[in-house]
């Protein structure tokens, strides 16, 4: 058994919620994606919150949603893209569970993300790799700060990351 929840990290199109689907359902936990937590509690997607409150507001929901989530039952969680750059948000991430950071090199992200018109800071990109790997570069040290345990999803289907976290989870010691 989980005591604590598991903290799925990493950049858009990496696989957080799939493989987070995944592994919820071998750990036998209840599975939260944060973004979608947010958009059925402001009735909105997080690229209209974007437009109507900016980066700031959307933070801002995001920390209080992770905040909620962490205080209930241990869940797997897959948490937003950026949540890790907001200090506070990191905190209480490393404090809340085991913290995962699913990796993928650019190239497989822009496979997976195709347009990412629903993706508020990669819609619009004139080359989405570019602009993958520059968040990479700002965003990778923030992510491997938090995380326990790094999983590279690259070459591996969902239910594989899924297997290698549950391993880990089984022989890592807290």
């Amino acid at each position: 058994m989980v005591p604590t929840s598991i903290l799925l990290i990493g950049p858009s199109g990496v696989g957080k919620t799939t493989v987070g689907a995944a592994l919820a359902r071998a750990l036998g936990l209840p599975f939260h994606d944060s973004d979608g937590a947010i958009e059925r509690a402001a009735g909105r997607s997080v690229a209209q919150l974007f437009a109507a409150e900016g980066e700031a507001g959307f933070r801002a929901r995001e920390r209080a949603t992770l905040a909620a989530l962490l205080a209930g039952p241990p869940a797997v969680i897959a948490v937003g893209a950026g949540a890790p750059l907001d200090p506070a948000t990191a905190a209480a991430l490393v404090t809340g569970g085991r913290v995962v950071l699913l990796d993928a090199e650019p190239a497989a992200l822009v496979a997976r993300l195709g347009a990412a018109a629903d993706r508020p800071l990669l819609a619009g990109a004139a080359d989405l790799g570019a602009r993958l790997a520059a968040q990479r570069a700002v965003r990778d040290p923030h992510y491997r700060a938090i995380a326990e345990q790094v999983v590279g999803t690259d070459a591996l289907a969902p239910a594989a990351v899924a297997d290698r976290i549950a391993t880990w989870l089984a022989t890592a010691p807290r």
